[in-house]
C-alpha cells in the first residue's frame, strides 16, 4: 500500500514538524499582542501542540482546525489530557468553516504549500477581522530548482508547490492583504531542548512503513539543505 507523506504525519501523531518547530513557533508569538480577548485560529493544527500552547501560555480563545480525522483526533486528546477546554474540528483550509471576520489571528505553520493558494489564502483574508493578521511559517527555494529536482519534491510531497520569497509575496498580495512582511530568521537545533525536536503521538499497530516515509523525508531534506529554506510571512488584512 503506497502511504502519503502527510498520512505518515498523521499515523506518527508529529507534533512541530514544520520548520523551526516548537522553538520558533513561541519566538514568533512572543512578538504578537495577544490575551484572553484575543481570537486565534491554528489552522492546520496536527496533533495541537500549538494550539494547546497558545491556550495555556495566553489564555486566548483558540479554534484548532485540521483536514485530517486521526489528527483532530489526536489534538482533541491533547486537550483532553491537557485539562483544556477547547476542541479541534475537521474541516480544509480551502473552504474555512467559519464565518466572515471570525478572528483576530491565524497561524499557518507549513500547511499553505499543500493547498492551491487560489483558494486558501483569500480564504484566510476572508474570516480574518479588519486589520487581522495572518502569521504563515512556509518552506521557500532559497535557489532556482532543477526540473528532475522538482519532481522529487512534487512527487513525495504529493504536488506540493515550492515557491520562493518573492512568488510567496505575490500570492498573498494578489489575495488582498495590504501589507506582507516577511522575515528571515534561523532557529538553532538543541537535541536537549524539547522545543526544538518534534513530538510524537504513535498510533497503535502501526505500519513500520511509516517510519521509512519518516526517514524518507529527513534524507531528502538534507539533500536540499543547501536549496530550501523557510520564511515567516506576516500578513495584515
Amino acid at each position: 500500500m503506497n502511504y502519503s507523506y502527510l498520512d505518515c504525519l498523521a499515523m506518527l501523531g508529529v507534533g512541530g514538524a514544520h520548520p523551526g518547530g516548537l522553538k520558533l513557533t513561541k519566538k514568533l508569538l512572543a512578538h504578537e499582542k495577544l490575551d484572553v480577548s484575543t481570537s486565534v485560529l491554528d489552522a492546520g493544527c496536527g496533533t495541537g501542540q500549538t494550539a494547546a500552547y497558545i491556550a495555556k501560555e495566553y489564555g486566548c480563545h483558540v479554534t484548532a482546525l485540521d483536514n485530517n480525522k486521526l489528527m483532530v483526533k489526536k489534538a482533541n486528546d491533547r486537550f483532553l489530557t491537557e485539562k483544556l477546554q477547547m476542541r479541534a474540528v475537521e474541516g480544509s483550509v480551502e473552504d474555512l468553516p467559519f464565518a466572515d471576520a471570525s478572528f483576530d489571528i491565524i497561524l499557518s505553520e507549513s500547511v499553505i504549500l499543500f493547498t492551491g493558494v487560489a483558494r486558501s489564502i483569500p480564504e484566510f483574508k476572508r474570516v480574518l477581522k479588519p486589520n487581522g493578521k495572518l502569521l504563515a511559517i512556509e518552506m521557500v527555494m532559497e535557489k532556482e530548482l532543477h526540473d528532475e529536482e522538482l519532481g522529487i519534491l512534487k512527487t513525495f510531497y504529493e504536488d506540493a508547490i515550492f515557491r520562493s520569497e518573492e512568488a510567496w509575496r505575490q500570492a498573498f498580495n494578489h489575495a488582498g492583504f495590504q501589507e506582507v512582511q516577511v522575515e528571515k530568521t534561523e532557529v538553532q537545533f538543541d537535541s536537549e531542548d524539547v522545543d526544538s525536536v518534534p513530538d510524537f503521538s504513535l498510533t497503535e499497530q502501526m505500519d513500520p512503513a511509516y517510519f521509512d516515509i519518516m526517514k524518507e523525508h529527513e534524507e531528502i531534506m538534507e539533500s536540499f539543505e543547501n536549496k530550501l529554506g523557510f520564511r515567516i510571512f506576516k500578513c495584515i488584512k
